[in-house]
């Protein structure tokens, strides 16, 4: 599967993203929903980066990045970073084996990654959410 939003002077708008993902996009326009509110609070900030060639989405608590966005052919990923004194907590949520992918180490980062294309996820990808903006 491929990355998508690659045009930098395309922003993805709704139409943009509905184009892109398909049925998916609703499965999409239901998790922004649920995390733009209490108790999530989340910001979603669109920006394009040279270096990934692609569009990204920043979602943020306040000024603490929550979890990166982008999408590809099929579905969205959601890409959590962590430190190696998280993983203790992350395996506390005890999520689905199936749900994500811990990626390897990225500098002193540790990349979980969300391939979504069904609400049916939503409950390990919120777990994550949650630990995500408490962490310290």
């Amino acid at each position: 599967m491929k990355i998508l939003l690659q045009s930098s002077e395309i922003f993805p708008s709704k139409e943009v993203l509905i184009k892109a993902l398909g049925s998916v996009f609703n499965v999409l326009e239901e998790f922004e929903a649920l995390l733009i509110q209490e108790p999530f609070a989340l910001t979603f900030n669109w920006h394009y980066y040279a270096d990934s060639k692609a569009w990204l989405c920043k979602v943020a608590y306040k000024k603490k990045t929550v979890f990166w966005l982008s999408i590809w052919e099929g579905y969205f990923k959601t890409s959590f970073f962590f430190l190696e004194r998280h993983l203790e907590g992350l395996a506390a949520l005890q999520l689905d084996e199936n749900c994500c992918t811990l990626e390897k180490e990225w500098g002193k980062m540790i990349p979980l990654i969300f391939n979504i294309n069904d609400k049916k996820q939503f409950p390990d990808l919120l777990k994550v959410v949650d630990f995500k903006k408490r962490a310290k």
